[in-house]
């Protein structure tokens, strides 16, 4: 696979992940650009806030299934579904963040990878 076409993967599915969480009103949506920044893993973070832990799980089920019905993928990994505070899902290029509101600023991916280039959604 030639590096354009990883590149035009990664950048749908990460827009696949921004509508799963459009669709569960996921607040303060953003799409980090990690693709220009050495030493990254992933090509982009895409990371959301909710106010609750049943919110928090909808936004990962919507994701989930959003993901699966266009790629026919699962996540590689997942962690925090029992803890409702902060729920990751990494599907290798992507790797999506969905906080509780209070620990999205505590934690601050954002300004961890400030170099990043992002765009921001409003939910559905």
């Amino acid at each position: 696979m030639s590096k354009e076409t990883k590149k035009d993967i990664s950048g749908r599915l990460a827009e696949v992940i921004v509508h799963g969480m459009q669709e569960k009103k996921g607040n303060d949506i953003v799409r980090m650009d990690l693709r220009n920044i050495n030493a990254t893993l992933s090509d982009y973070f895409v990371i959301c806030h909710a106010d609750s832990a049943a919110q928090i799980n909808a936004i990962a089920s919507s994701v989930e299934a959003e993901v699966y019905k266009a790629f026919g993928q699962e996540p590689w990994r997942k962690e925090g579904q029992n803890n409702g505070e902060w729920i990751l899902l990494d599907f290798v290029d992507v790797v999506v963040h969905i906080f509780r509101t209070e620990k999205r600023s505590h934690y601050g991916i954002e300004d961890l990878w400030g170099d990043a280039q992002v765009e921001s959604y409003q939910s559905a």
